[in-house]
């Protein structure tokens, strides 16, 4: 006997099952419908992999009965965590879709579609709420101190290049000269980037204006600067104090394989003059923002400030690069972090530039790889006589 698609089902491909407010739940993320998953729901996800018949599920659950057990699959089906062959056509084309993200999943995928269309309250709602919470949870500070540490006093930030000239030569860098960064370069990429510029007072307490965007004015990211080569600077980890604009050193000594073990391993980068490694004091963030989705704005900050970092390296003429593949327990060991109240996030570099190349996107060659100009140049007009012609028209 062939059984219509109506009879069947299957588990959808896109779940978690995780403990809250102590119980187990099972959520379909893409739809962000969560249950309660006894154990006999989870029986039945397991067994639910492939398409299934209702004849199929009675004879594999024969101890249990068959009314409740009905209605314990119209609940699954109802919640979204199994889907019903009615529509096979488009459960399946959804399916081809979902496994897009199957390298990512569930991890990356779990992270971007349970935290999509977050509900939110008016601005004048949360100020109050946020005014109203000051006065029995106060924020987390908006810096961090290392009082004992020694301190290195930094130079005022340089004024630099205009920016369209500066967007337009941001490259990354892979390749880098054996000489130097001065301390006045280190003192300008930290304080254009990370350095609190004025403090704002608000009705929630002071915040910190920077020279990037930061979601509610939270700051949450820190910089600990890790120096191989700066004069002024003696090689080791040191935390940016945004506020004193000083170093706060940490960590004695950076050797470059050390360096190389924080970078995942990417040589390139073993002999660079400096490493920034950004962090996210994640309190900050929690404090105002009470959902999830918060997170993405943290970790938006970081690229904010990253572009940041590489176009004032860029007006400064220097080699900037960054990187997201890191050794984050590592770092976080060396630098004395839990990696969970405060956890690396982010990195960029710089270096001065080789001698003779107007940039070294490969760590092993001069090669350039062959530049094409946008059609938008190609259609400029190449003389006066064609400005005016298109004027014309």
């Amino acid at each position: 006997m062939v059984h219509s698609p109506v009879a069947c089902v299957r588990r959808a491909p896109s779940l978690a099952c995780y403990w809250t407010d102590g119980r187990f739940v099972a959520q379909n993320y893409t739809t962000r419908v969560s249950t309660p998953a006894p154990p006999l729901a989870l029986e039945i996800l397991e067994f639910c992999g492939t398409w299934r018949t209702y004849d199929e599920l009675f004879a594999k659950f024969r101890s249990f009965p068959r009314a409740p057990l009905k209605r314990l699959i119209a609940l699954l089906v109802e919640r979204t965590l199994l889907e019903r062959g009615a529509d096979r056509q488009a459960t399946d084309a959804r399916a081809d879709l979902i496994a897009t993200w199957d390298r990512w999943m569930p991890e990356a995928a779990f992270f971007h579609f349970a935290t999509k269309d977050q509900r939110y309250g008016s601005q004048q709602q949360l100020d109050d709420y946020l005014v109203a919470k000051v006065a029995t949870h106060p924020p987390p500070p908006p810096t961090k101190t290392y009082p004992g540490m020694a301190r290195t006093s930094l130079p005022p930030a340089a004024s630099l290049a205009p920016l369209s000239e500066v967007l337009r030569q941001r490259r990354t860098w892979r390749r880098f000269g054996s000489g130097p960064l001065e301390l006045e370069q280190i003192a300008t990429l930290l304080g254009l980037t990370w350095g609190v510029q004025t403090w704002v007072k608000t009705r929630a307490g002071p915040c910190a204006l920077k020279t990037s965007p930061s979601g509610g004015a939270r700051h949450a990211i820190e910089a600990y600067l890790l120096a191989r080569n700066v004069k002024g600077v003696a090689r080791g980890c040191y935390y940016y104090d945004p506020d004193a604009h000083d170093l706060a050193l940490v960590k004695r000594g950076l050797t470059a394989s050390r360096l190389e073990k924080y970078v995942a391993r990417q040589s390139c980068y073993r002999d660079v003059a400096a490493v920034v490694v950004m962090t996210a004091v994640f309190a900050r963030s929690q404090w105002r923002y009470g959902f999830p989705r918060a997170y993405r704005v943290v970790l938006l900050d970081a690229g904010h400030l990253c572009q940041t970092f590489c176009l004032v390296a860029t007006a400064l003429g220097l080699a900037p690069f960054c990187t997201a593949a890191l050794g984050d327990s590592t770092i976080e060991r060396d630098l004395g972090l839990d990696g969970i109240t405060e956890s690396v996030l982010y990195a960029c570099g710089v270096g001065v530039r080789p001698s003779g190349v107007d940039w070294a996107p490969w760590p092993d060659s001069p090669e350039l790889p062959p530049l094409t100009p946008p059609q938008h140049q190609l259609r400029r007009p190449n003389s006066d006589q064609e400005r005016r012609r298109q004027r014309r028209r």
